[in-house]
C-alpha cells in the first residue's frame, strides 16, 4: 500500500513538474475601442484607448492543446457622450484587469473566454467649454470600484514568441453610466518557459 502510494505522489509530481516546465510569461499592448452598453444608454460614442501588461500560460494538457492563460493588466475604459454644439463629454475610466482564460491551440489558432474581475484605480471626465478649451474632472467618486466581467476571442500564435488577436470584453456590473464594452486588438510576445 505505501509503495503505491509513494509512486502516486512520485507520478503526481512528475507530471506537474512537466507542465509546470512549459509555463510561460510573456508581454502584450494594444488598443480598445470603449463604450458604454445598456438599454437606458443613448447618445453614447466610442473612444479608442490603450491596455497592455502581462499574461501567464499554464498547459494542462502535454501538448498544451489546453490551457489556463491568466493576465494582470492595465486597459482604459470608458465612452464619450453627446453634448451641446455637437462636442462630447469624454469619460476614461482606468482599470487594473485580472482575465483568466481556459484556452485551446488549434495549430496556432488560439481559442479563449472566462471570467475577469476589473479593479477601477481612476476615472477623469473631459467637458468641453467652447473655442477649444475643456476642463477635466478627476476622482472615482460616485462609481462602482469592482467591474466583474468576460471575455471572449481569437487569436493566433504558433508556439513561443509573437503572437496577436481579437477579444470582446463584456461587464456585467455598471460602474458609470452603463457596462463596459470593450473590442481589444492586441499584440504580444510569449518568453520560453522554465
Amino acid at each position: 500500500m505505501k509503495k503505491t502510494t509513494v509512486l502516486l505522489l512520485l507520478a503526481t509530481a512528475g507530471g506537474s513538474s512537466a507542465v509546470h516546465a512549459q509555463t510561460s510569461v510573456g508581454i502584450k499592448v494594444g488598443a480598445n475601442l470603449a463604450t458604454a452598453a445598456g438599454t437606458n444608454v443613448s447618445e453614447v460614442g466610442n473612444i479608442v484607448t490603450p491596455h497592455g501588461g502581462l499574461t501567464f500560460n499554464v498547459p494542462i494538457t502535454q501538448d498544451a492543446t489546453f490551457s489556463v492563460h491568466p493576465e494582470l493588466l492595465y486597459s482604459q475604459k470608458g465612452y464619450k457622450l453627446k453634448y451641446i454644439n455637437n462636442s462630447y463629454l469624454t469619460t476614461r475610466l482606468h482599470y487594473v484587469d485580472v482575465p483568466v482564460l481556459a484556452r485551446m491551440d488549434a495549430d496556432g489558432l488560439i481559442f479563449e473566454a472566462g471570467p475577469q474581475v476589473g479593479f477601477l484605480a481612476a476615472a477623469s471626465t473631459e467637458q468641453p467649454l467652447g473655442l477649444g478649451e475643456k476642463t477635466k474632472v478627476t476622482g472615482t467618486d460616485g462609481l462602482k470600484r469592482l467591474d466583474v466581467g468576460y471575455v471572449a476571442g481569437v487569436g493566433f500564435q504558433t508556439g513561443l514568441g509573437p503572437n496577436f488577436g481579437l477579444r470582446y470584453n463584456g461587464g456585467l456590473t455598471k460602474p458609470s453610466l452603463g457596462r463596459n464594452s470593450v473590442f481589444q486588438l492586441y499584440v504580444g510576445y510569449q518568453f520560453p518557459g522554465r
